[in-house]
């Protein structure tokens, strides 16, 4: 127990010195906040490296307008709970198009996600924009760098990034350039789960089992958060199923995972258990392989 300790005080030390360095070099800061795991637990880490003050930047959610509503729920909450400004942002011609991720693909992605990314970083002039990727996510991030450079349009090149060499940042942007600083970059899906443990710290309430309405996609539960806009296909039966997510996207094209798991300490054994990767939960939304570093180069997250 004392090495996990131990392991994990080290990642928390690393981040909080990301957090800190970073923000000194910042003219602009924000950080992108999802609600899932990961956002909350770098917020956390935020409220610990700039205490008893309040961090020193605002909360920035690109609302896709399909997220799981008690997630948007739990955001509001965090975000007052701990003083963050949140500033929530969506594509409201999107929106009003009726453009969705059971017809659109990745045209939902780029017009729902990427474009009001890139919109509300412009408008808010950030230079310096905190992320919570984790590099054992998925193969493309594992090619970016802690301070990951960003170029004109929020455009990202792989070849151009800087080294980083005995825990050194260069902070230093050209014209046009932006930063997506990432202080998860060591930490593992385990790591996130056994901090939170150790810590006591809340997160959504869509990782943890509970009863929800479902409609089985060949091996998939899909929870049907509204059935208004539920896109039902010939043979769906809603029912109920005891399931959790380890992983949030978009609630139609994110697979839920039959569990008993109702608590941290039961996450964690089951995540340790686990045969299948975390990213595997997100389903035909584009996001697996190159797709997702092209979506990275045109600048999503």
């Amino acid at each position: 127990m004392r090495s996990v300790r131990n392991h994990l005080s080290w990642l928390e030390s690393e981040s909080i010195h990301i957090l800190r360095e970073a923000v000194a070099e910042a003219r602009n800061p924000v950080m992108l906040f999802s609600a899932g795991k990961d956002s909350t637990v770098m917020a956390h880490l935020a409220l610990q490296a700039f205490y008893p003050s309040r961090p020193p930047f605002p909360l920035l959610h690109v609302d896709s307008t399909w997220e799981f509503r008690s997630l948007i729920g739990f955001r509001d909450e965090f975000a007052a709970e701990h003083g963050f400004e949140l500033i929530a942002h969506c594509n409201e011609e999107g929106r009003a198009a009726g453009i969705n991720p059971f017809d659109h693909g990745d045209k939902y992605t780029l017009v729902m996600r990427t474009e009001p990314l890139k919109t509300a970083l412009d408008a808010g002039g950030y230079d310096i924009i905190f992320g919570g990727a984790r590099r054992d996510e998925e193969k493309s991030r594992a090619k970016e760098r802690i301070m990951s450079v960003r170029g004109a349009g929020h455009a990202w090149e792989p070849r151009q990034q800087r080294p980083e060499l005995w825990r050194l940042y260069n902070t230093r942007l050209g014209t046009e350039q932006t930063a997506r600083v990432f202080p998860l970059s060591n930490w593992t899906e385990t790591d996130i789960w056994a901090y939170a443990l150790l810590h006591k710290i809340e997160l959504a309430p869509l990782y943890f089992a509970a009863p929800r309405p479902v409609v089985k996609r060949a091996s998939s539960f899909i929870v049907v958060d509204d059935e208004s806009r539920m896109r039902f296909q010939r043979g769906d039966e809603i029912q109920t199923r005891t399931v959790r997510f380890r992983t949030l996207g978009c609630w139609p094209v994110t697979r839920a995972v039959e569990s008993d798991a109702t608590d941290l300490a039961a996450v964690v054994d089951e995540t340790l258990r686990a045969s299948s990767s975390e990213r595997q939960g997100r389903i035909s939304d584009g996001e697996d392989g190159g797709s997702l570093e092209q979506k990275k180069r045109e600048g999503y997250f």
